[in-house]
């Protein structure tokens, strides 16, 4: 007989919140830091254990999904494809664990040293790949403007198994 609870344990993986839009910014403090026209707010979270490879992953992603309208008006164009831009935002309360209580918890959110590496990372891969890439400012309060087109909205995770 099998005493005890069985535990599965989850994945860790870089997550990133796809959300195609006709134009979006971000601001600190009242003042603008990153601006683009069509493109994509990719809102990204490091979780603890995310290497360079979740970065890859994530950055061909971004850059391939074909997620905008071609001329019959289909999803068959990716951001590159179509010469859009990104506005990248750190957001490590993708990270967030609210199973429990009603507060959640971030303890599997990287350290702000190393989701700051790969986050500039990612940035960097999309660069790369000839996408201009805008940015918030990590470990600030920012605030978001976008106009979401669609309304499209994707949620990628490096390491989901189905």
């Amino acid at each position: 007989p099998v005493t005890g609870v069985l535990t599965c344990a989850l994945p860790i993986s870089m997550r990133a919140v796809l959300q195609r839009v006709t134009e979006a910014e971000v601001c600190v403090a009242g003042k603008t830091v990153g601006r683009i026209g069509p493109g994509l707010v990719v809102l990204l979270g490091v979780e603890q254990g995310d290497t360079e490879s979740d970065a890859v992953y994530v950055a061909q992603k971004i850059a391939n999904l074909r997620i905008f309208s071609d001329e019959e008006d289909k999803m068959n164009l990716s951001v590159q494809q179509t010469g859009g831009s990104v506005l990248m935002v750190s957001q490590f309360t993708l990270m967030g664990d609210a199973r429990k209580g009603r507060r959640p918890g971030f303890t599997q959110a990287e350290t702000p040293e190393r989701a700051d590496e790969l986050y500039k990372k990612t940035c960097d891969l999309l660069r790369q790949m000839g996408l201009c890439v805008e940015t918030g400012q990590f470990q600030t309060h920012m605030q978001v403007h976008l106009v979401n087109d669609g309304p499209v909205t994707l949620l990628l995770d490096s390491k989901k198994l189905f």
